[in-house]
């Protein structure tokens, strides 16, 4: 698969917002350790960046009766692990230029979406109930296989507040079926 990314930089210069803890990106820095996000009955994917370890975390958004919200299919939240641990919402930026996403329902009798991040559209992801086990799950094209999206890593390695230089982006998932393990490393 030929140029399946076209990076935009706002998705990755927000991080630089929050505060980061010293030397993450150094190059005699330890690698810092990522926390896996505790997976509740409706979360669906994480993001992480190379500039601190605070989590994006993309959850199933339900409404007052128990079904998935129309307008906004997925709720978006900062776990705050370098700070403590504390949940926040994105700010106007992270959400508008960033993190965000841009939704489009692509099937009203199922209730099925079609999105992309509002910094990046050339990649585009689905989130559908699964016949397997009924639950919503957001599905992605990894290595050119169907898979279930379970996290994306992003490697920035220097650059500027508004230009980072970004080594790749790693997404990883699982095969719906055969639940293999599924990793792509995307250069930008």
């Amino acid at each position: 698969m030929k140029n399946i990314f076209k990076f935009s930089f706002p998705l990755f210069f927000i991080p630089l917002l929050i505060p980061s803890s010293a030397g993450i990106n150094s190059p005699d820095a330890n690698p810092p350790r990522f926390p896996v996000p505790p997976k509740t009955e409706n979360f669906l994917f994480y993001l992480q960046r190379t500039i601190n370890i605070n989590t994006i975390v993309y959850e199933l958004n339900l409404d007052e009766k128990n079904e998935i919200s129309l307008e906004e299919p997925i709720k978006i939240k900062w776990i705050q692990y370098a700070k403590d641990s504390t949940i926040e919402p994105l700010n106007y930026i992270q959400r508008k230029f960033a993190y965000g996403l841009v939704s489009k329902l692509i099937d009203p009798v199922n209730k099925s979406f079609e999105f992309h991040f509002v910094s990046y559209n050339g990649k585009p992801l689905y989130l559908i109930k699964s016949a397997i086990d009924n639950k919503y799950h957001v599905y992605i094209s990894i290595n050119n296989k169907l898979s279930v999206l379970d996290r994306i890593f992003v490697q920035i390695d220097g650059g500027t507040f508004w230009v980072p230089e970004i080594s790749y982006v790693e997404v990883s998932g699982t095969a719906p079926v055969t639940a293999e393990k599924m990793i792509e490393k995307i250069k930008p």
